[in-house]
């Protein structure tokens, strides 16, 4: 994937977390195959992944937790586009953080943010309208089905490699 993509994207993600920090706690489990598709995901990433980052400020907004004067995330990612829609998977490089962070980047103006572990499922998720510098929580119902969607997404490029 283009580097510039990624720069742009976490541009994003960073306008996104300095415009609002809305969280969406969503303990409720999920159907077993995401819990196995999240895993295969994480080891794909572990393996296939590039280097990359997440800012201190999307880290915070997430709930992803960093130490004191960490700028940057050291992460694990892969990006894809298709037609207009530009997905990015990350997780932590170094293991130490338990995360899945899905990013999905819609033609019209809308960057959706999903915070998953591997074990926990899906934790919080939101949509950012950077146009209006907005930040709003998805209800419960849209987070969990369209983290659902990424999840069958990204299990169906993780078997594909």
């Amino acid at each position: 994937m283009r580097r510039g993509i990624v720069v742009v994207m976490l541009g994003v993600a960073c306008a996104a977390a300095q415009a609002a920090t809305p969280q969406l706690a969503l303990p409720q489990p999920e159907p077993v195959f995401a819990f196995d598709s999240l895993r295969g995901i994480a080891a794909w990433l572990r393996l296939h992944g590039r280097e990359g980052y997440i800012g201190a400020d999307v880290a915070d907004a997430m709930g992803i937790p960093r130490l004191q004067g960490e700028d940057l995330l050291a992460a694990r990612q892969r990006g894809f586009r298709s037609d207009e829609v530009l997905r990015i998977a990350q997780i932590s490089a170094d293991g130490e953080r338990d995360f899945i962070l899905f990013m999905v980047q819609q033609p019209d103006d809308r960057v959706y943010f999903y915070l998953s572990t591997a074990l926990g499922g899906l934790q919080k998720a939101f949509v950012s309208i950077p146009s209006r510098n907005l930040v709003l929580p998805l209800s419960r119902a849209e987070a969990e089905l369209r983290w659902l969607e990424e999840v069958l997404y990204w299990k169906d490029r993780s078997e594909a490699r």
